[in-house]
């Protein structure tokens, strides 16, 4: 003896199918996704992210690694031209740097191995309005570069600073996307 076996109904099955694509689509119907960069066409509302973030003014900053940062963030986000003359936005930058020595013991017997170092580059801002102080956004992003620290001083410290460019230059694309991505959300 065998149970009489059920089949589906195509009808039901395909309908439930189209209602879920339906229910989808009306749900992801809601969603905008834009590229960052998007301009928006000439005669509707909004700015193009281009001309928000070339309205922000970014402070001085006291020590090198910082100036290194905020002048590769200048370029980014000018794209080499002034800085605005009268800005919607001002930037706070602070920048950290740690150096810590990966190997602190040779492993090998030549005292011409160089050993393995590490900069660390943490950046923190605040994004203010520029006429009432209120914080818009706040962000930290770190970098990291390795590099190798031979036995001459002058070389260990020009390589050290070789690093600490390297990390200035990553970090401040890094806090550009940020800061983008900050001000279009406001």
């Amino acid at each position: 003896m065998s149970s009489p076996e059920r089949k589906s109904n195509p009808v039901k099955r395909g309908g439930l199918v189209g209602l879920a694509l339906i229910a989808s689509a009306m749900a992801l119907q809601a969603c905008t996704v834009r590229p960052l960069y998007y301009n928006p066409p000439e005669g509707t509302a909004g700015m193009s992210t281009a001309s928000r973030v070339s309205s922000i003014s970014i402070k001085p900053v006291s020590t090198r690694q910082a100036q290194e940062v905020r002048n590769h963030l200048i370029f980014l986000l000018y794209g080499g031209a002034a800085a605005p003359s009268s800005p919607e936005y001002s930037l706070e930058l602070n920048v950290a740097s740690i150096v810590e020595f990966s190997a602190t013991v040779q492993v090998t017997t030549l005292d011409e191995e160089p050993t393995a170092s590490t900069v660390t580059m943490i950046g923190s801002y605040a994004i203010k309005r520029a006429k009432t102080g209120e914080v818009v956004a706040t962000g930290r992003r770190q970098v990291t570069s390795s590099f190798d620290v031979p036995a001459q001083e002058f070389a260990a410290l020009r390589a050290q600073r070789d690093a600490e460019n390297r990390a200035a230059r990553e970090l401040a694309e890094m806090l550009n996307l940020a800061v983008a991505q900050d001000i279009t959300r406001k």
